[in-house]
């Protein structure tokens, strides 16, 4: 079977248009918006995204429903044999899709061999990946046959190598920790399993193998933390690598969660953040954001190489609205690239920003329970999507 996957990704390479993954498209700021979709989206769900203005699309194939197995495009994350044929012509297809309505796209995958993302894995941790060295090998396996299979895309604009890791989980280092507490954590784990620089090492060097040009963007510890930078002694060594960020911050009161509570957190307000409580508004978004700058700053790694991979709140929070304003705000200012989450999700509407802040319609879930094909009442001119779609029509001048 492996023999037979990787003919195929050889056959794929061969077919490919001739075209080289140019850094220089991350030079200039770039907007754009998540893809998480259960189902792969179509033409008609790019063109819309780039018709706000935006320039690229952060998208992971892994909801996606496999031809071959349980994870799409592994087939079986616990024994990873090679790509699944099938699984890689429809991602083919997606980024053909994308490409034709001028859709740059970053791919990046939820899950990896031997990290299953949660939500594929009954809701536990996997933790296999950052128990031994050899875990690393099917990782690292993994990302050459997929740069082999899709190099040369004219789509692709950087590979995401993997979404929100988090190596610290389970161990004596705590979110949001102080950075001399990050600091010695990492001094105990440095070339270890768990040493987050080393796992990247494997993965780029491996990428490296087969594409020497493709961009590679790197998420931070502790599910891509704006402050988990802090513990890195140094960028890796690599001139066309990008350092990414996610933003839920304060997610006490930006999650899920907190709309279950009988009074839920606001913002601005003092709220749950770490071990106590904070004040949160826009003077502490910044100043929280500012904090992955001053280390790519300390490090000689301008602003265009830093990227706020996610960010977002749920879209029935009275606050939502001036919560995207100020972040939008820091990103702008900074001159960092950002996507905002999420474009038009299939199978979740929390942060549908087009579905503005009310509950869906009664009748909409009716239709949806007898099977009818039915799309939610979105509209781009919802006041919750403006703070967004100014930000990315502004990009468009």
């Amino acid at each position: 079977m492996f023999i037979r996957r990787s003919l195929l990704c050889l056959a794929l390479v061969t077919a490919a248009p001739a075209f080289a993954a140019d850094i220089s498209f991350w030079d200039a700021p770039q907007r754009g918006g998540n893809s998480f979709n259960e189902n792969p989206p179509d033409r008609a769900y790019f063109q819309a995204l780039r018709d706000t203005g935006a320039t690229w699309v952060r998208l992971s194939p892994d909801k996606w429903k496999s031809a071959g197995g349980r994870d799409f495009l592994m087939g079986d994350a616990d024994h990873y044999q090679g790509l699944v044929p099938a699984d890689v012509a429809i991602l083919r297809r997606a980024l053909d899709d994308a490409n034709a309505v001028g859709l740059k796209v970053v791919l990046v995958p939820l899950s990896l061999p031997l990290l299953r993302w949660k939500q594929k894995n009954n809701d536990v941790v996997d933790q296999r990946l950052w128990q031994s060295m050899d875990n690393h090998l099917p990782a690292q396996r993994f990302w050459q046959d997929l740069a082999t299979a899709l190099k040369g895309h004219p789509a692709l604009a950087a590979y995401n190598l993997i979404n929100e890791p988090a190596p610290e989980y389970g161990t004596s280092l705590a979110e949001h920790a102080s950075r001399a507490a990050m600091q010695q954590w990492y001094a105990s784990v440095e070339d270890s399993p768990r040493d987050l620089r080393a796992l990247y090492r494997g993965l780029i060097a491996s990428v490296r193998a087969v594409d020497a040009g493709m961009p590679l963007m790197l998420d931070a510890g502790w599910y891509a933390a704006a402050d988990a930078f802090d513990y890195w002694p140094a960028p890796l060594d690599d001139t066309k690598l990008l350092y990414s960020v996610h933003m839920y911050e304060p997610y006490a009161a930006t999650s899920a969660p907190n709309q279950k509570r009988a009074t839920p957190y606001r913002y601005p307000a003092t709220v749950p953040f770490g071990s106590g409580k904070q004040r949160w508004d826009a003077s502490r978004v910044r100043r929280y954001l500012q904090q992955p700058m001053d280390w790519a700053k300390t490090h000689g790694i301008g602003a265009n190489r830093m990227v706020i991979g996610e960010f977002g709140c749920m879209r029935r929070w009275p606050d939502c609205a001036a919560y995207l304003r100020d972040v939008l705000a820091v990103a702008e200012q900074q001159q960092v690239h950002w996507a905002f989450y999420a474009f038009r999700e299939d199978g979740w509407d929390g942060m549908d920003y087009e579905l503005g802040d009310k509950a869906l319609p009664w009748s909409y879930w009716q239709e949806m329970e007898k099977g009818e094909a039915v799309q939610p009442p979105r509209s781009m001119q919802a006041p919750l999507f403006a703070p967004i779609l100014q930000r990315l029509k502004d990009g468009v001048r």
